[in-house]
C-alpha cells in the first residue's frame, strides 16, 4: 500500500482509518496489552513518552525465569535455557541495533542515574582550571542533581561549576549557535558536555554529533542521557562519536517501572584499562571472574563497568520488548514515528484555536514522536479532562500538555480520537 505523506492528511476518522490500514506496524499493536477503562473498552494511551505498554510476552519471559529458580534454584546461572551468567548477552546485539552502536559498546545494567554516575566517575576528571560541567537548562531533574553532585564530590562549588546552555528570553527552544557561544566562551574550562538528547519538556531533540565535534573541539568529553531517545529517535552512537551515553528502559523501550537501565561507552576507550571507573565484579573478564583472589581485569568495551550479577527478572521483560524492535526494524519505526506525529500536529493546528501552540520543533528531525502542546490559561483540570475522556497522557506545569504517539503500539485513529476530545475539552473552557 501506498505511503502516507504529509501533504495528504485529511482531519476525518474515515482518513485515520485507511492510514493504520495501510500502516506496515500495525500488527504489532496485538503484541502489547492496552489499558482498558471499567467498562473494559480500549484507552487512547499516549504516555509511552514516561512508561511504555506491557509486551504481552514480558509475562510469560518473567514467568520463565521464576520457574527457573523453583525448579534449578542456582544451576539457572548455567543451565537455564538462557543461562543467568549470560542473559544480558541476549540483549546486546538487538539494544546496539537500536541506538546505533557496536555489540561492544553497549549493555544493560543498573539504572540510569546510577550509569550517569558510574560515567562521570570515568569522564568527569576536573582539574583546577577545567572544572567545569556543561548541561541544558532545563534538564530533567535527576540530571541536574547528578551533575552538581559530581561536581561538589570533587571540591568545587556548584554554582560556579555548572554552565546552563538555555533559550534565548521569550524563547522555549535551544539553539545550537547559542551553545558554540558558551563554547566559545568557557570552553578551556569545561571538563564535561552532558546533554539530554531529547528534552523532556519540550521534546526538542539535540544534535548529537555537532554536539560531540563541538565539545572534543573545545578538549572536553561529551556524554548525553538518552532517557526520552533511546527508541524514539536516531541515536547513531558510534558515528556520532561521544564518549559516553546512559539511558533508561521503561519508557518507549517498554522494560516496566523503574526497569534496568543501558549504557554506552565509545570502542575508542574499550580496552583503556587505566581509565578511573568504579568497579564490581560482573565487570571483571568471564575468563577469570569466578577465580575470587585475581586483580580486577576488566571486559573490553562497555561490559567492563559493570559492578553486579544482572538482576534477571528486571531483565526479561527488556528481553520481550527488544525481540519487538528487532521484529520491526528501527527504521522502520522511525519512519512511522514522523508520519503519526506530523498527523497529530496536523490535526493540532487544524483546531485553528489561538489558545494552542506546540513547543516541540515543526522539523520531524529535531523531535522524536513526543509533541508539547501548551494551553493558554489551563491548568491541571485540563489534564484532568483527557483522563475523563478516555486519554491516558501526561501533564507538566504549568500549562504543557505531553502527548507521545508510540509507533509500536499506537494508531492514527488513537491521534484522531484524541485531537477530537481535545476540542470538545476547548469548548468547555
Amino acid at each position: 500500500m501506498p505511503e502516507i505523506e504529509k501533504t495528504t492528511y485529511q482531519d476525518t476518522l474515515a482518513y485515520a482509518k485507511q492510514a493504520d490500514a495501510a500502516d506496515p506496524l500495525a500488527r504489532f499493536r496485538d503484541m502489547f496489552n492496552i489499558p482498558k477503562d471499567a467498562q473494559g473498552n480500549n484507552l487512547i494511551y499516549l504516555c509511552g513518552n514516561s512508561l511504555g505498554l506491557q509486551p504481552k510476552k514480558a509475562k510469560e519471559y518473567v514467568a520463565q525465569e521464576l520457574s527457573n529458580w523453583a525448579d534449578i534454584a542456582v544451576e539457572g546461572h548455567f543451565k537455564a535455557a538462557i543461562p543467568w551468567t549470560t542473559y544480558h548477552e541476549v540483549m546486546r546485539e538487538p539494544m546496539a541495533a537500536i541506538v546505533g552502536a557496536k555489540p561492544e559498546e553497549v549493555v544493560l545494567m543498573n539504572t540510569l542515574s546510577t550509569n550517569l554516575h558510574l560515567m562521570m566517575v570515568s569522564f568527569y576528571r576536573p582539574t583546577a582550571k577545567r572544572y567545569k560541567i556543561l548541561i541544558e537548562s532545563d534538564a530533567f531533574p535527576s540530571d541536574s542533581y547528578a551533575v552538581k553532585s559530581q561536581i561538589k564530590e570533587k571540591g568545587y562549588d556548584p554554582q560556579e561549576g555548572l554552565i546552563l546552555w538555555q533559550p534565548r528570553e521569550g524563547e522555549h527552544l535551544n539553539r545550537f549557535e547559542d551553545l558554540e557561544a558558551l563554547m566559545a566562551e568557557h570552553g578551556e574550562e569545561i571538563a564535561l558536555v552532558m546533554v539530554g538528547n531529547s528534552n523532556y519538556y519540550t521534546g526538542q531533540k539535540y544534535p548529537i554529533k555537532e554536539i560531540t565535534q563541538l565539545g572534543h573541539r573545545y578538549g572536553c568529553k561529551v556524554g548525553f542521557d538518552l532517557a526520552h531517545g533511546v527508541g524514539n529517535i536516531d541515536a547513531d552512537l558510534h558515528y556520532n562519536g561521544p564518549d559516553f551515553a546512559v539511558w533508561c528502559t521503561y519508557k518507549y523501550l517498554n522494560s516496566g517501572p523503574g526497569a534496568i537501565g543501558g549504557c554506552f561507552v565509545h570502542e575508542r576507550h574499550a580496552n583503556d584499562k587505566d581509565i578511573p571507573r568504579f568497579t564490581g565484579w560482573w565487570g571483571h573478564k568471564m575468563e577469570s571472574r569466578f577465580n575470587m583472589r585475581v586483580d580486577f581485569d576488566p571486559i573490553p568495551g562497555a561490559e567492563g563497568w559493570q559492578l553486579s550479577n544482572p538482576p534477571i527478572l528486571s531483565m526479561a521483560p527488556i528481553r520481550a520488548s527488544l525481540e519487538i524492535f528487532a521484529e520491526a526494524g528501527f527504521k522502520n519505526i522511525r519512519a512511522k514515528s514522523k508520519k503519526i506525529t506530523g498527523y497529530l500536529e496536523y490535526l493540532i493546528n487544524q483546531l485553528n484555536d489561538e489558545r494552542i501552540s506546540i513547543l516541540t520543533p515543526e522539523n520531524p528531525e529535531e523531535r522524536g514522536c513526543q509533541l508539547s502542546i501548551q494551553v493558554k490559561n489551563a491548568d491541571r483540570s485540563m489534564h484532568d479532562g483527557f483522563m475523563q475522556a478516555g486519554i491516558i497522557c501526561d501533564w507538566r506545569e504549568p500549562d504543557v500538555i505531553r502527548v507521545a504517539p508510540a509507533p509500536l503500539y499506537n494508531s492514527y485513529e488513537d491521534v484522531y480520537e484524541m485531537t477530537q476530545r481535545l476540542k470538545q475539552l476547548l469548548a468547555n473552557i
